[in-house]
């Protein structure tokens, strides 16, 4: 039903007036997300995907959906078996989209105010220890082109903080070695510093100094990690290399770019940095989604004193 080319999101013609309508404004919507707000083509790839979904469950309804439709919706949604998450992320998108069309002046009244989702225990983010780190950060043979390039990408992912998307993005330019610092383009095209410590700037200089260039054999490439055919590294490639590193290093537990993004954030807050630096090196536009990691630290406190007390 929405054709995807690049970041440009648009709606197949179906029969139906009022469906064609409801399309159109959903299209205006996606391109007020990539030209006014500026999201990542991922995320705009996600809203498409979640309109798409409830304009399937609409169908060649005879009005524009209102309060009862989307009670419907929500109640199609937990029959489906989908996990309160995925739910509350397209309830999500149907309150950005419904906020789109009220300041638009498209309705008079936003009928998305009452939807509620169930209510979600935010689950304490998985994170590695120092060792396994250091394992997973050994387990590229750094001898070979591409393994220069994975040990600096996992080097860097871990010393920054990164998202996946940030670190195959990221350009030759963007990378300070001097000043050990990062120029890193994240959510909503927002650019950040982040300070990148001396091993991460070691690798990535040895890679800068001859492996790259002979990935690039010739060629000329914009992006400071790229593949034998010049260009850059996708997510979904990064993925597969860091879970076959994973079963190298033997970790086999649910390994993602994410956990080492989960424990940057994590070391840092148990080596004492203030949550306030933690949110802008993350790169969050809310110190509330920084908080999470607070209950790790609780949970690890807990643990410790259960351990050591003598009288826990």
């Amino acid at each position: 039903m929405f054709q995807t080319f690049g970041a440009y999101c648009i709606i197949g013609t179906m029969p139906g007036a009022s469906t064609a309508s409801l399309r159109n404004r959903m299209t205006a919507f996606l391109n007020f997300c990539r030209l006014e707000k500026g999201l990542s083509a991922n995320s705009l790839l996600a809203y498409s995907a979640d309109l798409s979904n409830f304009s399937a469950f609409m169908g060649e309804a005879g009005e524009f959906p209102g309060a009862e439709d989307l009670d419907r919706y929500l109640e199609q949604l937990r029959q489906s078996g989908l996990g309160d998450r995925s739910i509350a992320r397209r309830l999500a998108t149907l309150r950005n989209f419904y906020a789109f069309l009220l300041r638009e002046g498209l309705i008079d009244t936003d009928p998305s105010d009452r939807l509620r989702a169930s209510r979600q225990w935010r689950t304490i983010p998985k994170f590695l220890n120092l060792e396994e780190i250091e394992r997973i950060i050994e387990a590229p043979d750094a001898s070979r082109p591409t393994g220069s390039r994975d040990r600096a990408m996992l080097e860097l992912l871990y010393a920054c903080g990164l998202r996946v998307s940030e670190l195959c993005r990221l350009g030759k330019g963007d990378i300070e070695l001097d000043l050990g610092v990062l120029r890193v383009t994240g959510k909503g095209n927002k650019q950040r510093l982040v300070p990148a410590g001396k091993d991460a700037l070691k690798a990535v200089g040895e890679y800068l100094e001859g492996p790259r260039d002979k990935l690039l054999k010739g060629r000329a490439s914009r992006y400071l990690f790229v593949t034998a055919r010049g260009g850059c590294l996708t997510r979904q490639g990064f993925w597969k290399l860091l879970r076959g590193y994973g079963k190298k290093a033997g970790i086999f537990r649910d390994l993602t770019p994410h956990v080492l993004r989960h424990s940057f954030a994590t070391h840092l807050l148990e080596g004492g940095a203030d949550l306030r630096s933690v949110q802008v090196m993350l790169g969050h536009a809310d110190i509330s989604t920084t908080q999470i990691y607070t209950h790790v630290m609780r949970s690890r406190l807990r643990d410790t004193v259960e351990k050591h007390h003598p009288r826990a």
